[in-house]
């Protein structure tokens, strides 16, 4: 057995599929698959259900993956460890961060690569579920999510606060005379919002439930960037979290406080607590209480 043969096993559980297991491992798929087999009969078990295609771990190989996991994490702990003896910190910081976060965690990331620049940074835009998930398997860092109903025994966080609510416009299409806008006045504009399930869009909906108001959003999306282009378009008004920074990314876009609007729970900066805890991630994340100043 060796270290290869483990890192092959957890590819193929990120992209359930031997192909693109074999090609983010720079191998070829037969060879991945010998390697896989020669595994499994150095085990003594089957860990793979295959057919024509990849349709599986057996419960055996979910135990084992599960193993492989805490052994390639220790193995990413030793060499971050051995690094930080040389004194740098060096490898990659697997970030997992919700939609519309109400914290520019860039500026987080700027102090991270400027104090150590061999740091390299992998972002994933996730639900807060699926943030606990992958940081519970070792396959984030760190997760910067809504602390809403979070297991405290499994996590740390650093609580960043609520997130604060503004309707994001286009001043060519939009334009407000007042500093603020209500509830109530939103409720004859074209809206864009993110599809439900989303902590911000359910936080949206309760605030209009709680003042008996029933808005039906012009466009949906999951994806930031085309709600974006939607006000830009002059298609709709979004509502973006007021400290995102979004509307300095063009001169027209303005973005308009809405009174009493804020997220149901607030964000917080989360960690794995149990071992083995990514070194990389624990560093980092002591850095960012220092950073911001958090006890």
């Amino acid at each position: 057995m060796d270290i290869k043969q483990l890192k092959f096993l957890v590819a193929l559980d990120e992209t359930r599929h031997f192909g693109q297991a074999a090609a983010r491992c720079h191998v070829t798929q037969p060879t991945l698959s010998m390697r896989l087999r020669s595994l499994e009969d150095e085990l003594g078990l089957q860990l793979v259900i295959r057919d024509q295609r990849f349709e599986g771990f057996t419960p055996e190989g979910e135990r084992i993956l599960a193993w492989a996991r805490s052994v390639l994490a220790a193995q990413d702990g030793l060499l971050a460890e051995a690094a930080s003896c040389r004194g740098q910190l060096v490898g990659t910081l697997r970030l997992g961060v919700v939609p519309l976060a109400g914290f520019d965690l860039m500026q987080l990331v700027r102090a991270f690569g400027e104090r150590h620049p061999h740091l390299r940074f992998e972002l994933f835009a996730l639900s807060s579920e699926q943030i606990f998930e992958r940081l519970g398997r070792n396959l984030l860092d760190l997760g910067l999510s809504y602390l809403e109903g979070y297991d405290e025994s499994s996590f740390v966080s650093l609580p960043l606060g609520p997130t604060r609510m503004g309707l994001l416009h286009d001043e060519r299409h939009f334009r407000f005379d007042t500093p603020s806008l209500s509830w109530e006045a939103l409720a004859s504009l074209p809206l864009g919002l993110l599809t439900g399930g989303m902590h911000f869009r359910q936080s949206i909906d309760h605030a209009l439930r709680s003042r008996g108001l029933v808005l039906t959003p012009r466009v949906q999306t999951d994806a930031v960037h085309h709600l974006l282009q939607a006000v830009g378009a002059g298609l709709c008004c979004a509502i973006m979290p007021l400290e995102s920074g979004l509307d300095s990314l063009d001169e027209r876009l303005t973005l308009t406080p809405i009174e009493q609007a804020e997220t149901l729970a607030p964000l917080g900066l989360i960690m794995r607590s149990g071992l083995p805890r990514s070194a990389l991630g624990e560093t980092c994340f002591n850095e960012a209480r220092e950073l911001l100043d958090l006890r």
